[in-house]
């Protein structure tokens, strides 16, 4: 078997991959937070911009703040954003940013990319203003994200050696547990957690399965690294299982799980 191609390096295969249902969750993230208007934001691995635009949508900014380790991501959320904000390239662990100059903090479906979860949420703080607030959400990776899981599934059944690649076991911090633990190691306050679904449509199988076909994220990139007989295999096998409707499509429930605590420095 070949080693995946994992990459995260242009933002159009992600947006028909991830980013029309990340499109859809971040309004119910800003909608169960419920912050007032005109707060100074910061947005880590903002990726192609989804959550960016929905903070300029629904939660109009004082000023949005922009940073992300991918260039090309970085560039496709320049254009989604219609150069509104400030953009920068850069990673958690080390924020080019001052103290105490955010009024919340926010990381959408990224947290569990971050190398360090520990160090990154003590910069995060260090950069959010006393009484502050950081936010995010990540994939339910594990449980009810139902387009990856029938995928992981049928992998793992012709190739024992795929889930080391599941994102459901690669990332075990996506789980409500373990994120309040990581929050209160980080010495946050008022924690609250919430699970937020949206349903995932697609018109038919193809719609479901030529996503994956372009090479971006953990799905993509084992499924590149897979033989054109493989291939074949698999997607035979998740076909059979896949609750098709009468007219060919596909309705998959999708599930986030979102945290927010307060800091007190």
């Amino acid at each position: 078997m070949n080693k995946s191609k994992e990459k995260w390096n242009d933002g159009n295969p992600y947006e028909y991959f991830m980013g029309r249902w990340s499109k859809l969750m971040a309004p119910k993230f800003l909608d169960w937070l419920n912050f007032p208007k005109k707060l100074k934001w910061l947005d880590i691995g903002c990726g192609t911009g989804v959550l960016g635009e929905a903070i300029y949508r629904y939660s109009e900014p004082a000023q949005l703040f922009s940073i992300d380790p991918s260039e090309g991501f970085l560039s496709k959320a320049k254009e989604r954003l219609h150069g509104k904000g400030e953009f920068m390239l850069g990673n958690v662990s080390e924020l080019p940013l001052d103290d105490q100059i955010f009024d919340i903090v926010v990381s959408g479906l990224a947290l569990n990319f971050f190398p360090d979860l520990n160090s990154a949420l003590t910069e995060m703080k260090r950069v959010l203003k006393p009484n502050g607030t950081i936010a995010a959400y990540v994939w339910d990776y594990s449980d009810r994200i139902d387009f990856l899981r029938y995928f992981w599934d049928a992998a793992v059944s012709i190739d024992a050696h795929s889930n080391r690649l599941d994102e459901g076991v690669r990332f075990p911090i996506c789980n409500l547990g373990y994120l309040k633990e990581a929050f209160q190691n980080a010495g946050m306050y008022e924690i609250a957690v919430t699970k937020l679904d949206i349903i995932t449509v697609f018109k038919d199988f193809d719609d479901y399965w030529n996503p994956f076909l372009g090479g971006q994220g953990p799905a993509p990139g084992y499924l590149a690294s897979l033989s054109g007989e493989l291939k074949e295999e698999l997607k035979i096998n998740i076909k059979k299982k896949m609750p098709i409707e009468s007219d060919g499509s596909i309705s998959l429930l999708a599930r986030a799980l979102a945290i927010r605590g307060k800091s007190d420095f």
